[in-house]
């Protein structure tokens, strides 16, 4: 008996050690990923002006230099099998009076290689201060990846040319491109023209160190294919941060989401919106729906008790998508996440969604589905710490709104949190 009771303790204590160590791990929540190259005040950053004008078809392969500053006006295309490689540090700005997309058709390439000192940056080409959201189109990347679709590939909409516009096929293994250390600032100026558009991306991608900022339309958009992603931030964008749909599977690790309570469109923006399939191409069957882990997301709206109300869920789950999210911190909007019609009941919902030792601060009720009674669905939020009552972010979090490198850290010790059970 005594050694039962020893035992039983022993454990306890293993537990509560174990408990306090993660939560102060946790509130750490390192984020020096994101400094060196990545800016949060694109608007009064200095550039030079263009030198020299992309063509726009590029059917052989071209190499973009450092030490020239290049224009990118109206649609450009890569085509042919042929490889834009861009150098590190290199600088393009992007017309807005003819306003500019970068479209890498499916079989050629893109290789974007910046680095930590000098990251490629695609911005607006109007002048300090006078750059808004929607200055010009995007990056669109055609591959050959899996897309759950009934004819298995898509057409990327937009009045891009028909010819260069197919993307999926069965080339999963396909390197699409290489991108990191890439920045994006004022695109999004039409719809299907987001900040980064990754249409059926091959598994042998590298996509990392990226950043959208003030973009008309969602900063990132993945349809179909495979990968796995890691550091990249959306900074204020008008539409959704992360737009994920057609089939698309893979791990996103180090995800940054900043948003603001004023800037959204008008049919509603979610930091992720995870959509299992398209209704209008139909699935071809559906273990093939968007299957996404997420882990170590940041997604933050910089409201107040001022403001909150302008804001909506952080997550939007669609035509039933898997999201399994782990390690993260939610704060700032009215719930944690939204389920559509397609997910009919809380049995439906605990297998196809789950969300563990994260965090969250909101002011709505949690969790809104599309069926009723929702009796207990709550449920799928156990384990994760939250504010029993809303906080205002400048009193949640240590320096939310620097514009060198916001930091998310706790003010208060994780463990001062409740605890849903």
């Amino acid at each position: 008996m005594k050694l039962r009771c020893t035992l039983f303790t022993s454990c306890l204590l293993f537990l509560f050690i174990h408990s306090q160590s993660y939560a102060q791990e946790f509130n750490q929540n390192d984020n020096k990923w994101i400094k060196g190259w990545s800016n949060f005040e694109p608007n009064t950053t200095n550039y030079p002006d263009a030198e020299e004008q992309l063509p726009n078809i590029i059917a052989d392969d071209m190499f973009l230099r450092n030490d020239i500053v290049y224009l990118l006006s109206g649609d450009v295309y890569v085509t042919g099998g042929a490889t834009l490689t861009i150098q590190q540090g290199t600088l393009i700005r992007c017309d807005h009076k003819n306003p500019a997309n970068l479209i890498v058709t499916k079989g050629s390439k893109l290789i974007a290689a910046g680095s930590e000192a000098y990251p490629i940056v695609f911005t607006s080409n109007k002048a300090t201060k006078s750059r808004a959201s929607g200055d010009w189109g995007g990056i669109i990347i055609a591959g050959s990846g899996k897309v759950n679709s009934v004819s298995g590939s898509g057409v990327i909409k937009g009045g891009f040319n028909p010819q260069y516009s197919v993307y999926g096929g069965n080339d999963f293994e396909e390197q699409t491109t290489i991108l990191r250390y890439v920045r994006i600032e004022f695109p999004g100026n039409k719809e299907n023209s987001n900040g980064l558009s990754l249409f059926a991306p091959g598994t042998a991608s590298i996509i990392d160190n990226i950043m959208v900022s003030h973009s008309g339309q969602d900063s990132f958009y993945w349809s179909g294919g495979r990968n796995n992603i890691r550091n990249v931030i959306s900074y204020k964008a008008e539409d959704d941060d992360f737009e994920i749909s057609e089939g698309f599977k893979g791990d996103l690790n180090n995800l940054m989401a900043i948003r603001h309570p004023y800037i959204t469109s008008p049919k509603g923006s979610y930091a992720i919106e995870v959509n299992g399939y398209n209704k209008d191409s139909g699935f071809t069957k559906p273990d093939a729906v968007t299957d996404i882990t997420i882990t170590n997301a940041t997604l933050i709206n910089l409201s107040d008790k001022s403001n909150y109300i302008h804001t909506a869920s952080a997550i939007s789950a669609s035509n039933s998508a898997l999201v399994y999210i782990h390690n993260s911190r939610i704060s700032g909007f009215s719930d944690v996440v939204k389920f559509d019609k397609s997910y009919t009941s809380l049995a439906v919902i605990e297998k196809t969604f789950n969300m563990d030792n994260s965090f969250f601060n909101i002011h709505g009720d949690g969790v809104k589905t599309g069926y009723k009674p929702n009796t207990g669905i709550l449920n799928i939020l156990k384990y994760n710490r939250f504010t029993q009552e809303f906080v205002s972010v400048d009193e949640l979090f240590s320096d939310p709104k620097s514009k060198y490198a916001p930091n998310f850290d706790l003010k208060k010790s994780m463990n001062n949190y409740m605890v849903m059970q």
